[in-house]
């Protein structure tokens, strides 16, 4: 295990991660580490470790990925968890020492694009877990994942996909430039204004934010450009009503790490009548029945060429 600088103040990725993903609420908390344990799983299956080898999980977050791998495999498993924040990776070695783990782990301050800290060739298998959406160069980081790769090393990807998210905001303001007096064009109006603030809300920016500028089939072209093989690919699109909660912890959740929450935008971006307004519209479904959603995931698995690494499958 390699020292971390000191412990660095909160940042945007860290007030989310602990915080505004579920509007600092315990039982939100403990509904939503429930799929976030499902999507985790999905792609520790994909990366099909062994013991021996040794995992780069890249956007670490709060190591949940890492340390699943280590509960499934044993003490044997070396891990890489790497990320862009500080704060978080500081977090992440606590909860590596509460654990035990913290002989198994190196943490290293860094972003997907440059992984210079990890040797060429040094890694059995390679994970992302919702990072590229917030990467602005995925080629280069999947450039990164190849080097640090050994030959036959796996990649193994879980990744949201925003893209038709935006792309509905772009036909809503159409709906509603078109139709301004139909009685649903008021609550629409500010339903588009909350969400054009979590996501960008027209095509031109869309192509510039890294969010929003791929879908499932861009990913993998990028991958097999990179010199990948065996690259397959699984978009996962479930529809669900999210469970019941309090309008307070509603409102001050965000959807990703660079999104104000709602309570942020209600008190930015709207008149006093128009919360009132939005308020009455919108609570009685979000505490009594919830919201709906839909989840688009994409899950990737390549290899790099090249002979298996000892201990996979």
């Amino acid at each position: 295990m390699n020292p971390l600088s000191p412990p660095t103040p909160s940042d945007i990725w860290s007030d989310w991660l602990l915080h505004r993903r579920h509007g600092n609420n315990d039982e939100q908390a403990g509904h939503l580490q429930i799929k976030i344990n499902q999507f985790a799983d999905r792609v520790l299956d994909n990366a099909k470790l062994a013991t021996g080898m040794t995992l780069a999980d890249i956007g670490t977050g709060d190591g949940l990925i890492a340390f699943r791998a280590i509960d499934r495999i044993g003490p044997s498993l070396k891990v890489i968890l790497t990320d862009i924040s500080s704060a978080i990776l500081h977090h992440t070695e606590d909860l590596a020492n509460q654990r035990q783990y913290q002989h198994q782990c190196r943490f290293v301050h860094c972003t997907a694009e440059n992984l210079g800290a990890i040797a060429d060739a040094s890694v059995d298998v390679v994970i992302t877990r919702s990072v590229l959406a917030y990467v602005p160069d995925k080629k280069a980081a999947f450039n990164e994942f190849y080097r640090i790769l050994k030959p036959g090393g796996r990649l193994s990807l879980g990744e949201p996909v925003y893209r038709d998210d935006a792309f509905k905001l772009v036909a809503l303001k159409t709906w509603i430039d078109n139709h301004p007096d139909h009685p649903d064009t008021r609550l629409l109006r500010l339903a588009h204004r909350w969400k054009s603030a979590q996501l960008p809300a027209t095509l031109e920016a869309i192509r510039a934010n890294p969010l929003t500028n791929y879908s499932e089939r861009d990913l993998f072209v990028m991958i097999g450009e990179c010199r990948f093989g065996d690259v397959h690919v699984e978009l996962h699109l479930d529809s669900a009503t999210q469970h019941a909660m309090e309008w307070h912890v509603f409102i001050q959740s965000a959807p990703h790490p660079q999104a104000p929450t709602l309570k942020e935008i209600l008190e930015t971006r709207f008149s006093e009548e128009d919360r009132l307004f939005f308020e009455q519209a919108m609570r009685p479904a979000i505490e009594l029945t919830g919201q709906g959603s839909m989840e688009r995931m994409v899950y990737i698995t390549a290899r790099k060429p090249g002979s298996t690494p000892s201990g996979s499958s």
